[in-house]
């Protein structure tokens, strides 16, 4: 009996079958896939001791790399600034290549947007954060993102333009 990890997030050895609503979703691996940050205006962006402003840039793409498996990558890249200066820019792409069984494509895509990302969060969300302590400044905590409200924005923005050619 092998551990996997369905939607609710329950470790459990059930089949697709057991329990509605219960699809199983294996996390294979998980990776850093680039880990970037840049103190550009070092030593004098560390002796400022104002609170920088910080825009939050976060994108999540899905890719299949054989039958059932798929890469998904959380996209994430934060700059501050204080006085119109950088004080950093730290941009990472964390992904993971999860399993799961077959189903319907726009199923496919909602769990790999909302579901997948949601489980890579926490451990992106570290990384973050050590790599601008790291860089002298206090950890950036990203607060919890709402992978269902991009994944809308997501399906809304894609869905405009077949709008537009219809009318």
């Amino acid at each position: 009996m092998s551990d996997e990890t369905s939607l609710n997030g329950a470790a459990n050895g059930s089949t697709a079958t057991e329990g509605a609503g219960m699809l199983p979703l294996v996390v294979n691996a998980q990776y850093v896939r680039d880990l970037s940050f840049e103190n550009p205006n070092a030593p004098a962006s560390l002796m400022n001791g104002q609170q920088p402003k910080v825009d939050l840039q976060v994108d999540v793409q899905a890719r299949n790399v054989a039958e059932n498996v798929h890469e998904v990558a959380l996209n994430i890249r934060a700059e501050a600034n204080h006085d119109g200066r950088t004080a950093f820019i730290v941009e990472l792409s964390y992904a993971g290549i999860f399993s799961m069984p077959p189903m319907p494509v726009d199923q496919t895509r909602a769990v790999l947007l909302i579901e997948a990302p949601r489980l890579l969060f926490p451990f992106a969300r570290a990384i973050v954060s050590d790599a601008v302590r790291d860089g002298g400044f206090p950890p950036l905590m990203l607060q919890p993102l709402d992978f269902v409200d991009l994944y809308r924005r997501q399906v809304l923005a894609a869905e405009k333009p077949e709008d537009m050619a219809q009318a």
